[in-house]
Formats: C-alpha cells, structure tokens, sequence
C-alpha cells in the first residue's frame, strides 16, 4: 500500500511540473482562454467543436504537407526519360533530399506549438510548401537545369516532412486522452494519404496541358516517345496550399499552453522518448523510406525485364494501404491498448521483411507479384504500428511532454526517406539485390519487438499502455 502511495505521489509531483503558463497573445479572439479537454462536461459544451475544427483543418494541411514531400518520388522516375543525364545513385540521392531535409526540420517543428501557437504555426508552415512546389515546376522545363539545384528543390520539398511534428502534438492538446487515439490517427492516416495522393495525381495529370510546353518523354528500352508536362506534377499544389494556409488562419486557435525552448528538453531525460523514437523509427520510419524509394526501387530491380511495370502505376499502392490502415488502427489502440497493437505490428513487418528475400533479388517477372504483395505487407502493418504508438505515447507521458515526444519520434522517423533511398542506393548501385537491405530491416524489427514487449505489452511492465 505504502508503495501505491508513493507512486501515486511522484505522478502528481510529475504532473505538477508538467503545467505550464498561460500563453500571452495579441488577439484573444484567436486564443481559448480556458482549456480543460479531460473535464466531460467543458468537453461536450465548449472543447468538441473547437477540437473537431482544428483536426480537419490541421489534417488538410498536412495532407498537402506529405503530398508535396513525396512528390519528389513520382517526379524522379522521368528525369531521365526527358533528357536529364542523372545515374541511378544520383536519382536516389534526389529521393533522399526530402528526407534529410524532414527529419531536421522536425526536429525543430517539435518546439513551434508551445512557443508561436498552432494558428501561426500552421499557417505560415504551409504557406512555405509553395516555395519547393513552384521551384520544382520551373526547374524541370529547363533541361540545362543541373543536379545541384535539384538536390536543394529536392531539400526544400521537406519543408511538408517537417510539419508533422507541430502539426500532431498540437492536436494532442486539444482532445482528451480517451479520444487521442482516434484523432491522432485520423489526422495522421489522412495526412499519410498525402503520398498515394502525390504518387496517384501526379501521373494522372502529366498528359494535360495545364502551364508551360511539354517536353519529349523516350522510353529507352523502345524508343518510343510522347508528350508530358513534368511541371504539373509541382505547380499543381501551389494554389492548393495557399488555400491551405488562408483556412488555417482565420480558422484554428490557439489554446493556453506554452512553455519556452529550455523548458521542453526535460524529455530528454526520459528514458521512454528513446524507447519510443526507436520504435517509431520500426513504424513510420519504415513507411516514409519505402514509401519514397519504391518507385525507384521497382525500377532497378524489375525495370530490366520483358513486360516491367511502370513503377508509378503501383508505387502509390504501398502508402494508400499504410494510411488507410493507420486512420482505422486509431479507435483500435483505444480500445485494446497501443502496446498490443504495437507487438501485432511489429510482428507482421517482421514476417513479411523475411518472406519477402526470396522475391528481392529477382531473374525474372515470375517474382513480381510476390514481391509486391509483400511489400503492401509491409506497408500495411507499419500503418498499424504509425497509429498504435502514437496511442502509447500520451499514456506515458504527461500532455505537454506527450506532444513533445511525439514531435521528437516524428523528427527521426521521417529520416527513413533519407536513410533507405541511400542505403538501398547503395546496395542497388551495381545490381538488382534488395535482399541484404531486408536483412537489415528483420534485425532491426527484432530489437523492436523486444523493447515494445519488456517495456509495454507483457505482464509486469514498467509502462503498461
């Protein structure tokens, strides 16, 4: 009983260094004054409509945010069949930009809502996606235009990766933590659609005049040629996010939580923001990076044979199948807990990682449906896992902590395009074998499943959630 006791008291003391001072603002019009999600009745009268509005309007938004950060990866794929002579290393390495780029600048967003608010936040981080979209538009009309500018567009193309880390704990704080669950992975798996978006749309759309000439798409096995317009595939979300940035002005607020930059590295001290990174890494780590190199991946090792799929007619299965599942996995978390969701998680990404080796180093297209169907496996298990973690971490940490974990495992996650297109870059460079690059992936979701089931899911752990 003592001991009951005593928990129970470092959890209030905890608790109690986790409030944080009312913010000041400008306008109050734009600012709730009293913000109590967890009290039932303030929660029907007063939290619901203002926390329902901020989740769709913050969801469009990073829907754009992910659209423009993957639309590197549907562009890549016809560089070279318009003239530009980059090798496949370099090609890669333009998949790559976006995720360097997201992961940094995560890290940063994981400190923007408690210190500029969520309606500025917001706005201006998706009033900047207009920058990459149009620089992309005009650089491929011009065939002279060289790598090193698209290595700094391709970077810029990150600013959408970055956005999640403010854009996510900054809902957390308007929801109760009963409904995080859902919310988070609504917003999460919706804003997740942003890749399939890029990756269906752009494609769709290269065949249509809309701004600017076309320019001569060769395929090089036939020689055949045709008419694109590469430069929809960018110019297209300019207007879309400046819509995105006027709604989300005059339509979010801001609620009275704020805290300075020093005062939000205390989760740092936790050995659970660790923990959790290393398995987000296993989840939306490994649905980013394979999500940005799929395309170029189906390219290098099944682009070389009679009858080779067009890599952008099923790369943007992968991440549908992701958000799809991760949007539904939400109100599961909430009701059987993250932990277990996790395990099944992990545990379905490991066995699709080793089912998939046979079906990695291909001879010929009989292994095409097998590697594909593995890899929606793949896909469809990490989506699990991107919704059941983000479940896990406000049950562990206090709120503003929570939103700060959850902006921090983001961060590095979203290093997953940066780190597998260079990886698998390197492992392609001088073949058609992806299976040590799997290899590595079934080790890593090893050590995974391990800290995931001591830490959380078995009985007796330190943090069950």
């Amino acid at each position: 009983m003592t001991g009951i006791i005593a928990r129970r008291k470092r959890i209030i003391n905890n608790e109690e260094r986790q409030r944080v001072r009312p913010m000041k603002t400008e306008n109050d019009t734009q600012k709730v004054q009293e913000w109590q999600p967890n009290d039932p009745a303030f929660w029907e009268s007063t939290a619901k409509p203002v926390a329902w509005r901020t989740l769709w309007v913050t969801t469009f938004c990073l829907l754009l945010s992910f659209s423009t950060w993957f639309m590197v990866s549907a562009l890549v794929v016809k560089l070279s069949g318009i003239g530009f002579k980059f090798t496949p290393q370099e090609l890669f390495w333009l998949t790559a930009m976006p995720g360097l780029a997201a992961g940094t600048l995560r890290i940063v967003h994981t400190f923007l809502i408690p210190i500029f608010g969520t309606r500025k936040t917001v706005s201006v981080s998706t009033l900047l996606l207009a920058i990459p979209c149009a620089g992309w538009g005009f650089a491929v009309m011009n065939p002279q235009t060289p790598l090193s500018t698209f290595l700094i567009l391709a970077f810029l193309a990150g600013l959408g990766g970055g956005n999640f880390s403010s854009f996510m704990p900054s809902t957390s704080l308007f929801f109760p933590k009963s409904k995080l669950g859902t919310a988070l992975g609504i917003q999460a798996g919706i804003g997740n659609f942003g890749v399939s978006v890029a990756q269906f749309l752009i494609p769709a759309i290269l065949g249509i005049a809309l701004v600017g000439s076309s320019q001569t798409l060769t395929n090089p096995k036939t020689g055949a040629t045709s008419n694109i317009y590469l430069q929809n595939g960018a110019l297209i979300w300019v207007p879309l996010v400046l819509l995105g940035a006027v709604v989300a002005w005059f339509g979010l607020r801001d609620v009275p939580v704020q805290a300075s930059f020093k005062e939000q590295l205390d989760i740092f001290r936790e050995k659970h923001t660790w923990v959790m990174t290393s398995l987000y890494i296993m989840t939306f780590g490994s649905f980013s990076g394979l999500a940005a190199a799929f395309p170029l991946m189906i390219k290098q090792l099944y682009g070389g044979f009679d009858g080779a799929p067009d890599p952008l007619a099923f790369a943007f299965l992968g991440p549908l199948v992701g958000a799809g599942v991760r949007a539904a996995a939400g109100p599961v978390a909430d009701k059987v807990g993250g932990a277990k969701v996790t395990m099944v998680s992990g545990l379905g990404m490991l066995g699709c990682s080793i089912a998939i080796l046979p079906f990695a180093n291909p001879t010929s297209m009989a292994s095409w449906s097998g590697f594909l169907w593995l890899m929606l496996g793949i896909f469809f298990f990490s989506g699990i896992g991107n919704a059941s973690t983000f479940k896990q971490i406000p049950m562990i940490f206090p709120p503003r902590q929570a939103g700060g974990v959850i902006g921090w495992t983001s961060a590095i996650a979203a290093y997953g395009p940066f780190a597998f297109s260079l990886i698998l870059g390197t492992v392609l460079g001088s073949g058609r074998n992806a299976a040590p690059f799997f290899v590595g992936l079934a080790i890593f979701y090893v050590i995974n499943i391990g800290l995931n089931w001591w830490f959380y899911s078995r009985r007796g752990a330190e943090k069950p959630c």
